[in-house]
C-alpha cells in the first residue's frame, strides 16, 4: 500500500488556510485553513490569513519529507512534533507518513516534563517545534518548553541528536550568525514590539527570546533551500503503523496508542463523510487542536482523504471577543461545524446576542465531541447556534476507538438531547454489568464493544501486556471502554462519564494517578487524592485532598505552589481548581482510599451510601468541614 492520498485529490483543489474564499464558480474546490496564532501579525488575530491548495500542500509535504530523509529519518523511525496550529503542522505529520515515519504529536499546551516522557517512551529520533505562538493575548514560548524537555532527556541518557524549528514568531534578523542567535523569520514580518490600537489602548508585544543550540537546532525555512518537491511515497503494509498519540493512563503513565494505516484511514475517511454528510460545496470546520485525537482523525486525516474544503484555527473562541466563532461560519460560509460541549458551554454564559449578531445561515449540520454533552447545552446549540433547522451530531469516540463509534447520522437518526443515538456501522456495542454478563433491554452498566472495527487501535506502543490488561483482562473477549452507558426503552445509548481513575477535563482525559503522582514529588506532600467535581463549563474539575508532612502548614502559597507543579509536570490543562488540606483520608481497612466518598465531600453531598467499610469514619466530619470555600 502506498499511502498517497493527496495524489488523488485534483490539482486544483483548495484548501484555504483562513482566507478570502474563491468565486463561487469554483468555490467547491476551497479548502478554507484558518489560521490563527495570537500574536500582532497573524494567526490569532482577525484578518490573518492564508490559502493553501492541495497541489500546495502536496509540493510542501513533498519538500519537507525530502528534508526528514536528509535528517536520517527513515520507514519505522519515530519523529515527536510540538507545534501550534499552523499549516506547517499537518505537513510535518503528513511529511511523516510519506516516508513511512511514524509521527508522535504532542499537544502545544504539555509541559517540558510531558514532552520528555512521551519522546522517551517512543524513542523518538528527531524533534520538530516552532519558536512560539499566542494564545489569546498569552504567548507560549515554545523553543524554551521544547529546549528544556531535550535537557531533560540527556539528563536520562537518552539525548535527541536533531530539533528542527519553525520560525513563526521572531522578527527578520540580518546576517547574524546561527551560533549566537536564533535563525531569520520564514517570512518578513512587522516588528513584534509594534504598537495596536484596540479600544484606545495600546499593547505591546514582548519579542520572544528564541535559545538556538548550533549543535542541535535546525532551522525549517532553511533546510528546505533547493529541495526537491519529488518525493515518491514509501511502500507501506496496510498494518504498519501510522501514528502513536498518547493518551493518560490510569497508573499515571500515559499510554501510546498506536493506530496503523489501513484500518484507521478507511474508518476515519468514512466516519467524515457518513456522520457528517460531507459533499463537494461543503465547508467544514472543526475547532479541535491537531495535538489531540479528533484533531488527528477529524482535521487532518479525514477531510483530506475525502478532498474537504476546511477550515484550520489557531485561536479561542473568545479572541477578540465571544462572537469570533460565528463571526468565522458567516466569513467563510461554514456548512458543517465541529466543537466540544466545553465551548458550548462557555458561550452560553453571554447569551444569544452575540451568536445572533451573525447571519449562520450557511450552517447545516452541528457536531459535538470530546464528553457527554448535558441536554440544556445541546438545546441552546440547537436552538440559538443551528436555529432548530440543523440535525446536532453527538459523537461518542475515544483515542482508542480512533474515530466515532456512537453517533447519529444528521437527518437520518431522531434525536434525543445528550445521547450518543446508536453503533456506527460494524460497531457491535453491549452493556455488561459488575459480573460481566450482557444486559439487554433498558439497562445501564459497562460500555464494552464485542467485535473490532478497522479504526480500533493496535496496540500500546512498547507494551503489548499494558494493552491487553487495560482494554480486555476485565471482561475477556470485549474491548473494555472505561465509560459507563445507559441504554434506554428506544435502544438509544447515553454516556453517563468515566468508570475508572480517569477525569474528562474540557474534552481531555486525565489520570487521577498522574495528578496525584505530580502533587506528592512536592516536599510538603505526603498522600494525594483527586477526584472530579462537576464544573459548569469543563464539565468536570480537579478537586485535590493534600496531606502534608507533619509540621507543614497550609497556606495559600504552598496552594500555589502545588498548582505551579502540576502545570509544570503536566500541562497547564491538568491545574488543579480546588486544593483541600486533609490531615487524612477516607480508607478501609486494607488501606485503599475511598474515593467515592471524596467525590461526595467534594461536591458537598451528605449521603455517602455504606461506610462501614473505613478505618476511622472520624476523617469525615473533618474533610466536610475543610472544604475549600470555592466548592460551593
Amino acid at each position: 500500500m502506498r499511502f498517497s492520498f493527496l495524489k488523488a485529490i485534483p490539482r486544483d483543489k483548495r484548501f484555504h488556510r483562513s482566507g478570502t474564499l474563491l468565486s463561487k464558480a469554483e468555490s467547491h474546490n476551497v479548502t478554507v485553513y484558518h489560521f490563527n496564532c495570537r500574536h500582532m501579525r497573524e494567526g490569532n488575530e482577525p484578518g490573518d490569513e492564508m490559502t493553501v491548495t492541495y497541489r500546495e500542500l502536496l509540493q510542501q509535504v513533498c519538500q519537507f519529507a525530502n528534508v526528514l530523509k536528509s535528517q536520517g529519518v527513515k520507514k519505522g523511525d519515530r519523529v515527536s512534533i510540538y507545534m501550534p496550529m499552523v499549516v506547517e503542522l499537518v505537513v510535518a505529520m503528513l511529511a511523516c507518513v510519506r516516508i513511512g515515519a511514524v509521527h508522535s504529536i504532542v499537544f502545544a499546551g504539555f509541559s517540558a516534563e510531558s514532552l520528555c516522557e512521551r519522546i522517551l517512551d517512543s524513542q523518538c529520533s528527531l524533534l520538530i517545534t516552532a519558536d512560539g505562538f499566542y494564545r489569546g493575548d498569552k504567548l507560549i514560548n515554545l523553543k524554551v518548553i521544547a529546549d528544556d524537555a531535550l535537557q531533560k532527556c540527556r539528563d536520562r541518557s537518552f539525548p535527541v541528536q536533531r530539533c528542527i524549528m519553525l520560525k513563526h514568531l521572531s522578527k527578520e534578523v540580518e546576517a547574524i550568525p546561527l551560533s549566537s542567535q536564533s535563525p531569520p523569520a520564514k517570512r518578513p514580518c512587522p516588528d513584534l514590539q509594534q504598537e495596536k490600537q484596540k479600544d484606545r489602548v495600546k499593547k505591546v508585544r514582548p519579542v520572544p527570546q528564541v535559545p538556538w543550540n548550533p549543535e542541535v537546532d535546525q532551522c525549517w525555512l532553511s533546510l528546505l533551500s533547493g529541495v526537491s518537491e519529488e518525493c515518491e511515497p514509501e511502500w507501506c503494509d496496510s498494518e504498519d503503523p501510522l501514528f502513536i498519540l498518547y493518551t493518560s493512563g490510569s497508573t499515571g503513565k500515559p499510554k501510546g496508542v498506536l493506530h496503523t494505516i489501513g484500518g484507521y484511514m478507511l474508518y476515519v475517511a468514512t466516519t467524515f463523510k457518513l456522520v457528517f454528510d460531507y459533499h463537494p460545496d461543503d465547508v467544514y470546520w472543526c475547532t479541535a487542536d491537531i495535538g489531540w485525537i479528533t484533531g488527528h482523525s477529524y482535521i487532518t486525516y479525514g477531510p483530506l482523504a475525502n478532498g474537504a474544503t476546511s477550515v484550520l484555527f489557531e485561536g479561542l473562541p473568545t479572541y477578540p471577543d465571544v462572537s469570533r466563532m460565528w463571526e468565522i461560519v458567516d466569513k467563510y460560509q461554514v456548512t458543517k461545524f465541529y466543537t466540544a460541549p466545553t465551548a458550548i458551554r462557555l458561550l452560553m454564559k453571554y447569551g444569544s446576542e452575540p451568536v445572533q449578531k451573525y447571519k449562520r445561515d450557511s450552517l447545516k449540520v452541528l457536531g459535538t465531541v470530546g464528553e457527554p454533552i448535558n441536554p440544556e447545552a445541546w438545546q441552546w446549540y440547537y436552538s440559538v447556534v443551528g436555529e432548530k433547522r440543523c440535525p446536532v451530531v453527538d459523537t461518542f469516540w475515544q483515542t482508542e476507538t480512533g474515530g466515532h463509534v456512537l453517533t447519529p447520522l444528521p437527518a437520518a437518526t431522531p434525536m434525543k438531547p445528550g445521547s450518543a443515538t446508536f453503533p456506527f456501522f460494524g460497531v457491535v456495542p453491549a452493556i455488561l454489568n459488575e459480573s460481566g454478563e450482557e444486559l439487554e433491554g433498558p439497562s445501564e452498566g459497562y460500555l464494552v464493544f464485542k467485535q473490532p472495527w478497522p479504526g480500533v487501535m493496535r496496540t500500546v506502543y512498547g507494551n503489548h501486556q499494558r494493552f491487553e490488561t487495560t482494554y480486555f483482562e476485565q471482561f475477556p473477549g470485549y474491548y473494555v471502554t472505561g465509560d459507563g452507558c445507559r441504554r434506554d426503552k428506544d435502544g438509544y445509548y447515553w454516556i453517563t462519564g468515566r468508570i475508572d481513575d480517569m477525569l474528562n477535563v474540557s474534552g481531555h482525559l486525565l489520570s487521577t494517578a498522574e495528578v496525584e503522582s505530580a502533587l506528592v514529588e512536592h516536599e510538603a506532600v505526603v498522600e494525594a487524592a483527586v477526584v472530579s467535581r462537576p464544573h459548569p463549563v469543563k464539565g468536570e474539575s480537579l478537586y485535590c485532598f493534600v496531606t502534608l508532612t507533619d509540621g507543614v502548614s497550609f497556606s495559600r502559597t504552598l496552594e500555589a505552589q502545588l498548582k505551579k507543579q502540576v502545570r509544570e509536570k503536566i500541562g497547564a490543562i491538568a491545574t488543579p481548581d480546588f486544593i483541600q488540606n486533609a490531615p487524612g483520608l477516607p480508607k478501609t481497612r486494607s488501606g485503599k482510599i475511598m474515593r467515592r466518598v471524596l467525590r461526595k465531600i467534594a461536591r458537598n453531598e451528605r449521603d455517602l451510601g455504606d461506610v462501614s467499610t473505613l478505618a476511622d469514619s472520624s476523617v469525615i466530619e473533618l474533610l466536610f468541614q475543610n472544604r475549600c470555600c470555592g466548592a460551593v
